[in-house]
């Protein structure tokens, strides 16, 4: 089992940048796919990006192509999330997960949600 906690977020300006971390307990982070989800108030949870086990290969959903980046140290079991150039509609709570099945971009393919992190952009 693995447990999963956010960090990072909070309030910042249309253009400013933010970056989110996962810190993961456990000795087999190094062995997961992870993503990040967000989820807007009244909208469902959404894709935002993955990350291999090796860091080798990512994903992006397109709203974020270009100016997100994920990143993982597994020597430090954490994941990251870097935010740059940020838009209103990015203001979500976001967390992470582990990827358990095939399909990148459905959240029924990740467990071990952790709490989630606020971000807010202001216009």
């Amino acid at each position: 089992q693995v447990q999963l906690v956010e960090s990072g977020g909070g309030l910042v300006q249309t253009g400013g940048s933010l970056r989110l971390s996962c810190a993961a307990s456990g000795r087999t982070f190094s062995l997961y796919t992870m993503g990040w989800f967000r989820q807007a108030p009244g909208k469902e949870r959404e894709f935002v990006a993955a990350i291999s086990w090796s860091g080798g290969s990512t994903y992006y959903v397109d709203s974020v192509k270009g100016r997100f980046i994920i990143s993982r140290d597994n020597a430090k079991n954490t994941l990251y999330l870097q935010m740059n150039s940020l838009k209103p509609e990015d203001t979500a709570v976001y967390y992470c997960a582990v990827k358990i099945a095939e399909n990148y971009y459905s959240p029924d393919n990740y467990r071990y949600w952790g709490q989630g992190t606020q971000v807010t952009v202001s216009s």
